[in-house]
């Protein structure tokens, strides 16, 4: 089986305790405690300590979400705005470097500094109706396709923000990152 390696920029490791996004978005986001960390520690099948999904049965194989910042970038640009606030997302990690729509069904490794994890894709993250109001009006739309993915662990490991390489199965176009990946119509 062919190894494709691409370089990665870890921007954001984010791990928040609780759900922020839950009943009305017209009603606000909960006030919960969220942190931007220089290092995280990954459990396999459990995800990442101290975060909401950690060691629940419904979120194991979605314990982490990965997700391109250029995702985003291209939003912001598609919507006429500003930056965009990564953080927002609630996604767990966000790089920068990797077309993240052809890894579904794959198995993949993150390396950074110290250490690399083993995680398995098992489905895209897709956008909720929050977006519209703690990103954008219109970023609910904007995002479709271009949420990020949502994994499984398969190894334990610490994840460090920074450089880092994306293993991957498949090729990838590290050019696409912000592009929307869209499934393919049935006829």
């Amino acid at each position: 089986m062919p190894v494709h390696e691409y370089p990665i920029e870890v921007l954001h490791l984010l791990v928040s305790p609780e759900h922020a996004y839950f009943g009305r978005p017209r009603d606000g986001a909960a006030d919960v405690p969220t942190s931007d960390l220089d290092e995280v520690r990954v459990v396999a099948g459990k995800g990442i300590v101290g975060d909401r999904f950690f060691g629940k049965a419904a979120h194991m194989d979605a314990a982490v979400t990965l997700f391109a910042a250029e995702a985003l970038e291209a939003v912001a640009e598609d919507l006429g705005t500003g930056p965009l606030d990564p953080l927002a997302t609630r996604r767990n990690v966000v790089v920068r470097g990797a077309e993240l729509g052809p890894l579904v069904g794959e198995e993949v490794e993150l390396r950074t500094a110290g250490g690399a994890v083993r995680l398995r894709v098992g489905r895209p993250a897709h956008p909720c109706a929050w977006m519209d109001r703690v990103l954008a009006p219109g970023a609910h739309h904007a995002l479709r396709g271009r949420g990020g993915v949502r994994c499984m662990p398969l190894t334990d490991g610490t994840l460090h923000r920074g450089p880092g390489v994306l293993v991957s199965p498949v090729e990838l176009d590290p050019s696409r990152a912000g592009v929307a990946a869209r499934r393919p119509r049935l006829p």
